[in-house]
C-alpha cells in the first residue's frame, strides 16, 4: 500500500495551517495514498510559549476537520500532533488517528517529554507545560497494524520493541527534531528502530522555517525493515510517497529470523499498561 508523509510549512495562523494540511491530504489521496501522516505541530508553532494558546479538546474544531477529510478521501489519516490537547486542566502532546469513516481509531499522547540541555546549542523543557501520556498506541488497518510515537518517543527502543511484539509492521513517528539533534540522530534512530524490529519506520517533520523560534530539521523519511532509506524529503514543504511492501518485510524476517531467535529465557520487554 502507498504511504504519504506531508512535510507541512507551519505558520502561526491555525486556520491557514489546517486548510493547507487538508489540501495536501486530498492531493495525497488523489495520488493513491491509503495511509497519510501529518507532522508534529502542524497546526501550531512548536514551543512551550504556544501550547496553552493553541490548545483544544479532542475531539474539537481541528480534529473535526481531520475527521472530515479522512472520511471524504476514504483514507487512514495520522493527524501528527494537530494541537496541544487540553483535558481536565492538563495539556498533552497528542496525535489522533482517523479511519476512512472519520472515526478516531487511536489517540497517542507523547509518552516521553523532551527535556534536554545541550550547552551552547539547545535547551528545551516540555515538562514545564505538558503532561506525559501513560499508554502505548496502536491501530489496525486492512494492510497492517501500525504503532505510534511522537518525536522523542523514537529514542526509546523498548517502545518500538513492544510494538513489534504486538504485531506492528509499520511505526509512524510525527516529529520535529531541531538543527542540533536532526543531523546527528534523526535518520540514525529511524534506521535503528527499523532494523532492530524488522519493521517499516516513517518519521514526518514540519518543513524548516528559519524565522521560527524553534527551527525544525525537516527531512521526513521512510526506512524499510532492512534499514534502507526508501524515501526522504529535503527541508522545504513537500509530500513524499512510498510503497510499504509487506511481502518484502516477510522475506526479511524469514531470511534473518530474529523474532523467533530471541532468548526470552534470558531477557524480555513487556508493556505494563
Amino acid at each position: 500500500f502507498q504511504l504519504a508523509l506531508i512535510q507541512l510549512q507551519v505558520s502561526t495562523i491555525k486556520s491557514d495551517n489546517l486548510q493547507r494540511a487538508c489540501e495536501l491530504v486530498r492531493e495525497a489521496s488523489a495520488k493513491g495514498a491509503k495511509v497519510v501522516a501529518l507532522p508534529e505541530c502542524f497546526n501550531s508553532p512548536y514551543g512551550t510559549q504556544y501550547f496553552k494558546e493553541y490548545a483544544e479538546k479532542i475531539p474539537g474544531a481541528s480534529t473535526q476537520k481531520l475527521s472530515e477529510v479522512a472520511k471524504e478521501c476514504g483514507i487512514y489519516l495520522v493527524g501528527g500532533r494537530s494541537i496541544p490537547e487540553e483535558d481536565s486542566g492538563k495539556l498533552y502532546n497528542t496525535c489522533a488517528v482517523f479511519g476512512p469513516d472519520g472515526a478516531i481509531l487511536a489517540k497517542h499522547r507523547k509518552v516521553h517529554l523532551f527535556d534536554i540541555n545541550i550547552p551552547g546549542k539547545i535547551q528545551f523543557k516540555e515538562s514545564e507545560i505538558l503532561s506525559p501520556g501513560n499508554s502505548l498506541s496502536m491501530f489496525d488497518t486492512p494492510y497492517c497494524k501500525v504503532g505510534l510515537g511522537i518525536c522523542y518517543d523514537i529514542r526509546f527502543a523498548e517502545m518500538a520493541q513492544i510494538y513489534g511484539q504486538k504485531g506492528c509492521q509499520l511505526l509512524i513517528y510525527p516529529g520535529a527534531f531541531n538543527l542540533t539533534t536532526g543531523p546527528a540522530h534523526w535518520e540514525l534512530l529511524q534506521r535503528g528502530r527499523a532494523v532492530d524490529n524488522q519493521v517499516y519506520v516513517a518519521a514526518v517533520s514540519p518543513a524548516r522555517d528559519k524565522k521560527a523560534s524553534y527551527v525544525a530539521w525537516g527531512h521526513s523519511t521512510v526506512v524499510n525493515p532492512w534499514g534502507e532509506v526508501i524515501a526522504k524529503a529535503g527541508a522545504e514543504e513537500t509530500v513524499i510517497y512510498t510503497e510499504i511492501d509487506l511481502k518484502k518485510l516477510a522475506e526479511i524476517r524469514q531470511q534473518i529470523p530474529i523474532l523467533s531467535q530471541k532468548r526470552c529465557d534470558l531477557y524480555g520487554i513487556e508493556m505494563k499498561k
